[in-house]
Parts: C-alpha cells; sequence; structure tokens
C-alpha cells in the first residue's frame, strides 16, 4: 500500500464538505476519485498534498515514496523556455552529466594514482547516470512535449508567453518526467486535444506508479481507471472495475436502494391500516395486537428516500419552427491568420436532424469554423448559405455571449423581454440558479456556473440550428448525462466541437475530421470512426483502445436462419408435449401469481363483508335488549345473548383470519 487516507473530514464555514472518508491506494494502482461539483473532490486531493489541512483524520504515505501533483490551475512563470523549462526537471541528471565530462578532460592528464580514483569515480557516477535514464532523458523530454501537443517549432516560447492550458500542459510535462511513485491528476484533460488524450492515456497505463485521477471524462477513465473512489453527500464509496462497470454497479444499487425505499414504505402503510383497522374493531385483544403493531413500527429505521438520478437541472431543447430540409451549405471556404494557414478549400453540407461533430487537435481552426457559420469571422475566400427558416443558436466555449457586468436575471430579462419575473426564476432554477444567486455577476461565476447559464440561454432560444463550442467544459458527468439526454431527444440540428469522445460517442451521427486543412467525413458516431480510421491507417486496435461498449454483442442480432431460436426446450426433448418459450413461462408464473393475490384479496373483502355483518347485528342486538317490551321477557333475552355469544365467537375467527389475510397479501 502506498497511500492511506482515514476517517477524513472537513467543513467549511460549518458547512460539511467531506466526513468519515476512508480508502486506500495500493502500488501501481490506477483509481479515479469522482463526484459532482461541489463534491469535494479537489479539497480531498489538497488534503492528500498538505496544502490543506483536514479537521479529523489521517493521510499516511508510504515510508521513502514520492508523490507528484497536477493541480487545475498552474503557476507556472519564468523566461524559460518551453524546452528548458521542462528540462530543469532532468537538473541531476545534467550535473552528473557535467562531472562525467570533467573527469573525462582531467583523465588525459592525470598521474596513475589519480587516474586510479577518477577512474572509480568515472564508474560510479556512469553507472548512477545509466540508472537515472541519462542516456534516454533528451528524447524521453521530446517524446513528452510532443505527446502533450507542443510542435518542435514551439519548443523555444517563453514560458511566460503561454496560455492557461498550454501552462497546464507544460506542469504536466514536468510531473511525468519527475515519475514519482505517486501521480495525482486534478483534470488533466481539461486543456488536452484528442491525441494528446490518448497519449496520455497510453503514458499512465505503462506508468510503473500509482496513479489518482479526478476528471470528468469518462472516456478517458474507462480507460486508465481500475478503482473508483465516489464522493457524495460528504461521504467516499469504492468500486472496483473501470467507470463503466461503476456506472453500472452505481444504477443497480441506486435501483435496489429506491426498491428496498419503496417496499418498506408500503410495508409501513400496510401496517397503519392494520393497526388502525384491529383498533376499530374496538376489543380488547384486537388493541393489544394494534399496540405490539406499532412498537414493532416505531423500532423500525427508516430509510430516506434515495435522490433522483440527474433530477437537479433541466434541460430541454425544442425548436420554435421547422427548418428547410438544407440546413447549411459551406463552399469552399479557407482562413489564414498572418502566415499561419488553418484550412483551405473546405466544403460540406448539413441537412436537417443530423448531429454533427467537428473534431480535431489543438489550433486546426475547428472553433474558427463555427464563428465563420456565426458570422463572428470572415471566411479569406470561399461562401456560406443558411437555408429557410433556420435559426442558429450558439454556445461559445469562452461564454462571449454572456455579458459579465450584468447579473444573471438581468441576462436574461434583458435578452428575452417577455418572460415575467416567475418565469425567469424558474428557467435559472431548473440551471440550480436559486435564492440569491440570480443577482451574482456574471464575472464572479465558475467555468461550470458561466456554462449552465449558456445552457439556460440556450434553451430559451428555441433555435432550430444549434451550433456548439465545447459544449461539456467545465460540466460534470451529470450534468453532461443531461446535456446528452437533451441532445439526443431535440429534433432540430446540432454542429459541434468537442474533444469528449464519450459525448461524442453518445449525441453525434456524422463526424467530421479537420486534419492537415482539410475535412474528411464519416457517416457515424465516434467508435465507427475508430473503426474506420483503423481501416484506413492499416491498425488493429486492442481491446485496451477500444471504449467497453464497443466489445459488446449486439443483442438485438437474432440469427433467422436458426428455426430454434427462442426455445427453452429443444426439438428432441420428447417428455415435453410442446415446446414454452421462457417468456411465457415467466408470464404464466406472473399470472399465477397475480391470480393467487386476486384470490386472497376477494377473501378479504369477504371477511370484511361479515365482519361488518356481524358488529351491526350485535349492535342492533344490544339496542334491541334494551327496548321495554324485551328487557322483561326472559326468553327473547336468553336467545338474543346466545346469538351475540356465537357471533363473538364467529367474530374473534373473522379477525384472526383477516389478520392472516392482511399480512399474506
Amino acid at each position: 500500500m502506498i497511500l492511506s487516507v482515514n476517517n477524513i473530514h472537513k467543513s467549511f464555514n460549518e458547512v460539511p464538505v467531506l466526513g468519515a472518508v476512508s480508502f486506500h491506494i495500493e502500488d501501481y494502482e490506477k483509481a479515479a476519485v469522482v463526484g459532482i461539483n461541489g463534491a469535494g473532490k479537489t479539497t480531498l486531493l489538497r488534503i492528500i498534498m498538505g496544502e490543506l489541512e483536514a479537521d479529523e483524520g489521517t493521510v499516511t504515505l508510504s515510508k521513502d515514496k514520492s508523490i507528484g501533483y497536477l493541480a487545475q490551475h498552474q503557476s507556472v512563470s519564468g523566461e524559460n523556455t518551453i524546452y528548458d523549462e521542462l528540462l530543469s526537471v532532468k537538473q541531476g541528471l545534467i550535473d552528473l552529466e557535467s562531472q562525467l565530462r570533467d573527469i573525462e578532460l582531467r583523465m588525459k592528464n592525470a598521474s596513475d594514482d589519480e587516474l586510479s580514483n577518477l577512474m572509480e569515480s568515472y564508474s560510479r557516477l556512469t553507472h548512477e547516470f545509466e540508472s537515472g535514464g541519462g542516456y534516454a532523458y533528451k528524447s524521453e523530454l521530446v517524446g513528452v512535449l510532443k505527446g502533450l501537443g507542443f510542435e518542435e517549432s514551439e519548443f523555444s516560447k517563453s514560458v511566460s508567453t503561454l496560455s492557461g492550458g498550454q501552462k497546464t500542459r507544460v506542469a504536466l510535462g514536468k510531473l511525468l518526467l519527475q515519475s514519482p511513485d505517486l501521480i495525482i491528476l486534478d483534470e488533466p484533460t481539461n486543456h488536452l486535444d484528442m491525441s494528446s488524450i490518448t497519449w496520455l492515456e497510453t503514458y499512465l497505463l505503462n506508468y510503473k506508479g500509482a496513479v489518482i485521477i479526478v476528471s470528468h471524462d469518462r472516456y478517458f477513465l474507462d480507460r486508465i481507471a481500475g478503482k473508483i473512489i465516489e464522493l457524495d453527500n460528504t461521504k467516499a464509496t469504492v468500486f472496483t472495475g473501470n467507470y463503466s462497470d461503476y456506472a453500472a454497479k452505481k444504477e443497480m444499487l441506486r435501483i435496489a436502494q429506491y426498491n428496498a425505499y419503496v417496499n418498506q414504505q408500503r410495508e409501513i402503510k400496510h401496517q397503519e391500516e392494520v393497526i388502525e383497522k384491529l383498533k376499530s374493531f374496538n376489543r380488547e385483544k384486537s388493541i393489544k395486537r394494534a399496540e405490539s403493531r406499532e412498537k414493532m413500527l416505531n423500532k423500525i429505521e427508516v430509510l430516506d428516500k434515495p435522490t433522483q438520478v440527474r433530477s437537479d437541472m433541466h434541460l430541454k431543447l425544442e425548436p420554435r419552427i421547422v427548418s428547410g430540409n438544407d440546413v447549411l451549405h459551406v463552399d469552399n471556404i479557407s482562413k489564414s491568420f498572418d502566415k499561419l494557414n488553418l484550412f483551405e478549400h473546405l466544403s460540406f453540407d448539413i441537412k436537417r436532424g443530423e448531429h454533427v461533430a467537428i473534431i480535431g487537435d489543438n489550433g486546426t481552426g475547428k472553433t474558427t469554423i463555427l464563428k465563420i457559420i456565426n458570422e463572428l469571422l470572415p471566411p479569406d475566400s470561399g461562401m456560406l448559405r443558411l437555408g429557410t427558416n433556420v435559426e442558429i443558436g450558439y454556445y461559445d466555449q469562452e461564454h462571449h455571449v454572456l455579458h459579465p457586468e450584468k447579473t444573471l436575471f438581468d441576462e436574461l430579462s434583458d435578452e428575452y423581454p417577455t418572460l415575467n419575473n416567475t418565469e425567469i426564476r424558474n428557467t435559472l432554477a431548473a440551471f440550480l440558479f436559486t435564492g440569491e444567486d440570480v443577482f451574482k455577476k456574471i464575472d464572479t461565476l465558475s467555468g461550470g456556473e458561466r456554462g449552465r447559464l449558456s445552457l439556460a440561454k440556450l434553451m430559451l432560444s428555441e433555435s432550430n440550428f444549434l451550433i456548439l463550442d465545447e459544449p461539456t467544459n467545465h460540466l460534470d458527468i451529470m450534468s453532461k448525462e443531461i446535456l446528452e439526454d437533451a441532445i439526443n431527444s431535440y429534433t432540430g440540428t446540432i454542429l459541434y466541437v468537442s474533444h469528449d469522445r464519450y459525448f461524442i460517442n453518445k449525441t453525434a451521427n456524422r463526424i467530421l475530421e479537420l486534419e492537415n486543412k482539410t475535412l474528411t467525413g464519416y457517416l457515424g458516431n465516434y467508435e465507427y470512426y475508430m473503426e474506420k480510421k483503423a481501416q484506413n491507417t492499416g491498425y488493429t486496435a486492442s481491446s485496451s483502445d477500444m471504449h467497453p461498449l464497443t466489445n459488446s454483442v449486439n443483442k438485438n442480432s437474432v440469427p433467422i436462419s436458426n428455426p430454434n431460436y427462442g426455445n427453452s426446450a429443444s426439438s428432441s426433448d420428447n417428455n415435453t408435449p410442446y415446446n414454452v418459450s421462457e417468456g411465457k413461462q415467466e408470464w404464466l408464473s406472473k399470472k399465477e401469481q397475480q391470480a393467487a393475490i386476486r384470490k386472497k384479496e376477494n377473501a378479504l373483502k369477504k371477511c370484511e363483508e361479515a365482519i361488518e355483518i356481524l358488529e351491526k347485528r350485535n349492535t342492533e342486538i344490544d339496542e334491541t335488549m334494551i327496548l321495554p317490551d324485551v328487557c322483561t321477557d326472559v326468553a327473547k333475552l336468553q336467545k338474543l345473548s346466545k346469538e351475540k355469544a356465537e357471533n363473538e365467537s364467529k367474530l374473534e375467527e373473522l379477525y384472526e383470519q383477516w389478520e392472516e389475510l392482511s399480512e399474506s397479501i
């Protein structure tokens, strides 16, 4: 075991974020921490790193083990070039190499006695240099830089001139080159393109150490993680397997918990009805039974109602009007910035109802294409034309469609003046902005909050052609699933740019790959694209390269040539007069159960009717026995008393029968 996290508690302003969180990481294990935004994932990582003190609990790293951490936001600075910044990690090897060169020079003019000592030092330092990877560190450094998406022409760039995303990639490269025994990565794929993410996946899979990852990239987690640590309602639950395994187990647990809750509520209601009925019998024995049941009911540990999956955020995309069949025609467009030629002679068409994803490496011009379509940038050449009745709704990854100086409420009310206050508040509440949150300034919002507000505006637009630029950035997994559902049920047309492979696989029915300044089309989702790419390049993907869903059998595909398909018994079974399918057997069994329940319900109803008749008759007897002409007639009194006694005896039997039937039903 390399890391032990034991009973960690952490609160902010008396609001608990982590409570009794415990788990451990074994040597070489690859684990992922998942949970919704605000669940405490980054807080947990900072506590592990000692950057934040836990209110209670301990974090123990094994003796003589090293740990490295990549935070979401990096403060890499200085005038070093990108290459030199990563080279600084290998300073120990550089110093060793310098010592070796110095000894080599001294050996040329050394005396015999000096030469012996120098040779001994040279041999020791050479072994140290070799075992530390001294002969390979430069090629390793170049491989990491290229793997993370840096071109050789960028190696000489000063770190101080880089964007936030580029600095994060530099910090990630430095961390990987340090090769600590345990790597902790907080959202490492946020600033990587698809090829860089694929490279990082392979690197981490082959990494000779343990890894803890926080990520919302489900495809990435599927390939890397062998253990999932879920943070939910301050608690940690550990699942073995990758993300798909976790999601399946989580759904099974959720269904089991919900069924347990429903069954318990049904039992509680039933017991309350039985107690009320027993009390209504108003007999000493029945009342005692009711009191006994009440005591048992009070001892039950009532289960909390499980929270419904994805029940908080509500997103429904629906076009106001239907567009023409031809939504967009792009003809021969090109675009360059100064000497950088992004693409040239691009042509494509989009038809109504298509969900088209544009993919490609960072810097190839994907977002530029969207901006040209939205008339935010002009093409250098070529033209484009929108079809009849096309109304565009644009989601910008940098959220330029939002006004930083406005409040959330004003952002919607100014854009959609026909909405009243209640409608605006309800819309914002559907995207988790409630109470005083609606009066926050947009420039104070986090990336995830701005994303949700942009989605709210997109929903209100009722456009029939959605153009989305990295719509899943800053969204947690639950919010991504909500967006996926909304897109899949959307009847309009969608064109989007994304590097989220899981999202693309779930929502795209056509892919345009921007590579080498041109577009290549694939009619299918991401899995189909990967399959065709493998065929075109002659590369056979291994099982570890494929998403788990690609390895599943299509259970809806039935070999119709098999005449016995679906029969539970073979045709050679002569002991059975006819073959009954499993489905029919299940149906018959269900019908028998339903018939048995109906029979008991009918018996219960008859029992209640008999009780009612006898109780009513006893009441009549009591009223008759006090009449003046009856109370003086001994014979009549004896007859009525005998009848009432017989009724009481029958009622005792009926009460017990009623109770038994109630329980069995």
